[in-house]
């Protein structure tokens, strides 16, 4: 049997993240997102392509963003955070853009890849809920996630923060598909399986 204090705590949970959500999405910079889309698409016209990296929790949310913008027109991949350092920038250009995620903006971990990305020649974006953090102040653009709180017991383990880092980047990811005329026939083309692969014929 579930005890009554399991279920009092997801009630508040769950009304901590109706609230910080509906407060996140109306915060949300459209002005911003139309910096970093651009920043991307001038990237992209210099044959430039877009890396996406985060340290813990906000790295998982690093390889949805990269496959969600891959399956949207624009080839997006994912670059550990910590092994950035130990020889996987290799996979960097100069030109391209990296993606970098961390509620904080503080980690340490992904200091040291940041400035690793900007040693190669490659520009940031920050996604982060601390506007002024280190990762903000050395980005060339920045997309805030913030919460008030992250609900649950103890209020520490990434649960809002991370609702509000994967909703910008879908945010971003509605810009950037637009951007790329991403029809149904080219969706499919890179998801062919599926129900969503299946092309209905008012959409062709």
């Amino acid at each position: 049997m579930i005890q009554d204090k399991s279920m009092k705590a997801l009630s508040a949970f769950l009304d901590s993240s109706k609230s910080s959500f509906s407060a996140y999405i109306d915060s949300v910079d459209p002005t911003a997102l139309s910096e970093a889309a651009e920043l991307i698409l001038a990237s992209q016209a210099g044959g430039g392509r877009i890396h996406v990296t985060g340290i813990g929790k906000p790295g998982h949310v690093a390889t949805y963003a990269a496959s969600l913008l891959s399956s949207t027109g624009n080839p997006a991949c994912f670059l550990h955070g910590t092994e950035a350092v130990h020889g996987s920038c290799g996979q960097l250009v100069a030109g391209d853009v990296v993606i970098a995620i961390s509620n904080s903006g503080e980690t340490s971990e992904l200091k040291a890849t940041v400035n690793a990305i900007h040693a190669n020649g490659c520009k940031v974006i920050a996604v982060t809920g601390n506007p002024e953090s280190w990762l903000a102040r050395h980005a060339e653009c920045t997309l805030l996630a913030g919460v008030s709180e992250e609900g649950g017991p103890l209020n520490r383990a990434p649960r809002n923060s991370v609702n509000a880092e994967m909703l910008v980047l879908e945010a971003l990811s509605v810009i950037l598909q637009v951007e790329k005329d991403w029809n149904p026939e080219k969706y499919v083309r890179c998801h062919p399986g599926g129900k969503l692969g299946e092309i209905r014929e008012n959409e062709k």
